[in-house]
């Protein structure tokens, strides 16, 4: 719905009263059970109240604010208005929490991040949910995880939409256009499920008092996936519902159930857990052997959780273009989506094992050519350190034959060391940001005073622009007005619109308002001072169409020598992240070339939500850390160095 920049008036205060009263009703409305404090003294009615006073604050905090709005939504441009509540939670950047329109009230995604389990929650493939983030409405084939779906997604009910990839992380925010809650099987469904209304990267979630951009979403977040745990603990549980052989064989299902424990694909069988000696599926990770494998089960488990991959979204994908596989693939892709998700992790020895640099290809690069020879896959070399996959035959026979195995559960040791712990990171099968090209765009874009400037000119007045595409913008104003003089041509005169937009009270600026003239350069210099500045670093062949900008000026990776323990030097090396830089592995890069000892540590004072890590090198290794840099795109230009053995130097 907000594709378009909403028109909000004035924000201002929430009385105490009206706000309790607002997230009574949000309550009431949204069913949210309000928690007890059963050990509170009943005659105590600040402590019986408790629970109530912090949900409520929760959902609307005590610095909240509202304001009218109006919009225009759909393709006839109907005229929309309600209001908006915005507030910030422990100190965060203000932002717009819900949107009242309709007589119903929706919670933005930033609401959701820190209310969780407040709507009913849907899933769909994130290509799904980018298309979402585009505006598009959730068609019910694309609904997954389900049958049963919640059973609060009836008709007309507010729902939350996550993607299979991060599903603890709700990203759009709808309406159910039919009762979701009695769907059975979905596939060969038509029609719109849910019509979208917000959704991460809209005008409102872009919306800030300061002019920020909008927020990151968090990487987990507990609670959004409790209600369908016990349904769908694993990836591994989801396949289970599907079916293989016998009388459901057109459908290309897969059956993992204890009639078919003698059915065992080669990585299985190579394991120690062929046919009938497999354990049965209660003690199944309590019997498999801790142990490290060798090099021909390495090779088997990974060609095997590739061919699970592929099974797996020709399974869960039926009506998407190739299956929902977005051609081509990377070599992170590959690794990330159809191999990683399948391997036999079952136990610590084994999740050791199962690292691609231990397998006889030694990288995912070999790995995928490989895949070619044997004709499963189609790969393409690209800049000459990298190999995509171009397509998958999935009409292959080892595809069409093979049989799945059972996946490791989230709560088994190989994943998760306590009930409560996050998901691991994904261990490090291949560094893909070795030969990577990087490439930095930095663009302006007009400040709101600027506007009636930009639309002079005809141009977007919210639109981004290169230092280059904004001198003929200025260049087609000067013109249009008239603002040349005839006997210097250099010069432009400054006309009302021009002195309110581009001039403040500085002495230079006075003067040139007395002059009534300056020089075109200089106020294209001023054009572009006055305008906020943003950046993307792009990877690869990344279309800069699809990146997200992000404000202010391009992060540099900063180099800092430094000296410890008396005279002993150590290098630190971070802010490698946004040039999708691995740390551990370019920390055991570095620990190979410097013959040093090194370590992977979070930055001090960096933020918990989103944490920057720090790579330490014993010695001083600046030239190795810079030669490790350019293997990986990274510019010296864009890399900052602190020598603080010798005082601050910078280059």
């Amino acid at each position: 719905m907000f594709k378009k920049k909403p028109n909000i008036k004035s924000l201002a205060p929430l009385k105490s009263s009206d706000r309790r009263r607002t997230a009574d009703q949000i309550i009431s409305d949204l069913g949210i059970e309000v928690p007890v404090n059963h050990g509170a003294d009943p005659e105590d009615k600040a402590a019986a109240t408790a629970p109530l006073t912090a949900l409520r604050k929760s959902l609307l905090p005590e610095n909240a604010l509202s304001a009218r709005f109006t919009t225009t939504s759909g393709p006839d441009l109907k005229q929309v208005s309600g209001t908006v509540y915005a507030g910030s939670h422990d100190g965060e950047e203000q932002r717009i929490l819900w949107v009242k329109a309709e007589d119903k009230m929706y919670p933005t995604v930033y609401t959701l991040w820190h209310n969780p389990g407040i709507l009913p929650l849907l899933y769909t493939p994130l290509a799904v949910v980018e298309k979402l983030r585009g505006g598009a409405d959730l068609m019910t084939p694309g609904l997954q995880r389900g049958p049963p779906f919640p059973a609060k997604a009836k008709k007309g009910a507010i729902v939350a939409i996550a993607s299979l990839e991060s599903p603890t992380i709700p990203m759009a925010v709808g309406t159910c256009e039919i009762d979701v809650s009695a769907l059975g099987d979905v596939r060969g469904a038509k029609g719109h499920a849910v019509q979208t209304f917000h959704w991460a990267g809209d005008e409102i979630w872009s919306w800030s008092t300061s002019g920020k951009p909008g927020g990151d979403p968090p990487e987990y977040l507990e609670g959004w996936d409790d209600e369908r745990k016990q349904e769908d603990d694993s990836l591994a549980e989801q396949v289970d519902n599907l079916k293989l052989g016998g009388a459901d064989q057109e459908e290309g299902g897969v059956s993992l159930g204890t009639d078919d424990i003698a059915e065992r694909s080669q990585a299985e069988k190579s394991q120690g857990l062929e046919g009938e000696d497999a354990p049965s599926k209660k003690d199944f990770i309590d019997e498999v052997e801790d142990r490290e494998l060798n090099t021909k089960e390495i090779d088997d488990a990974f060609k095997n959780a590739f061919l699970y991959g592929v099974r797996y979204h020709m399974n869960s994908n039926r009506d998407q273009p190739n299956f929902g596989l977005d051609f081509p693939l990377s070599q992170s892709a590959v690794m990330s989506t159809l191999v990683q998700p399948f391997l036999p992790t079952y136990t610590p020895a084994r999740t050791a094992s199962l690292q691609i640099k231990k397998s006889s290809w030694k990288n995912i690069k070999k790995f995928i050519k490989y895949l070619d020879k044997q004709h499963i896959v189609k790969s393409k070399d690209r800049d000459g350190n990298e190999v995509v996959i171009l397509d998958v035959d999935f009409n292959d026979e080892q595809i069409e034959n093979f049989t799945p195995y059972r996946l490791p559960k989230k709560d088994t040791p190989s994943t998760t060391s306590a009930p409560n712990a996050k998901p691991s990171a994904p261990l490090d099968a291949a560094d893909s940001s070795i030969g990577q090209k990087i490439k930095i765009l930095s663009v302006l874009r007009p400040k709101e005073k600027l506007a009636p400037l930009f639309e002079a000119s005809q141009a977007d007045p919210r639109g981004f622009y290169t230092t280059a595409e904004l001198r003929p913008i200025l260049t087609t104003y000067i013109e249009a007005e008239n603002l040349i003089p005839p006997k210097n041509k250099r010069l432009v005169n400054i006309n009302p619109l021009l002195a309110n937009t581009l001039f403040g009270s500085s002495a230079l600026d006075s003067q040139a308002l007395s002059a009534g003239a300056i020089p075109r350069d200089a106020l294209t210099e001023r054009l572009i001072s006055s305008c906020s500045p943003f950046y993307v670093i792009l990877r690869n062949d990344a279309n800069v169409s699809d990146a997200k900008l992000k404000a202010g000026a391009p992060p540099k990776i900063q180099i800092l020598l430094e000296t410890r323990s008396g005279n002993k030097t150590v290098t630190k090396i971070s802010g490698v992240e946004p040039y999708s830089i691995m740390p551990q592995p370019l920390a055991d890069e570095l620990r190979k070339a410097c013959a040093s000892s090194t370590s992977v540590e979070k930055l001090v004072g960096s933020s918990p939500k989103n944490p920057v890590m720090e790579v330490m090198v014993q010695g001083p290794q600046k030239d190795a850390v810079l030669k490790a840099l350019e293997k990986r795109g990274v510019q010296k230009a864009w890399v900052e160095i602190v020598d603080k053995t010798k005082g601050k130097k910078r280059g």
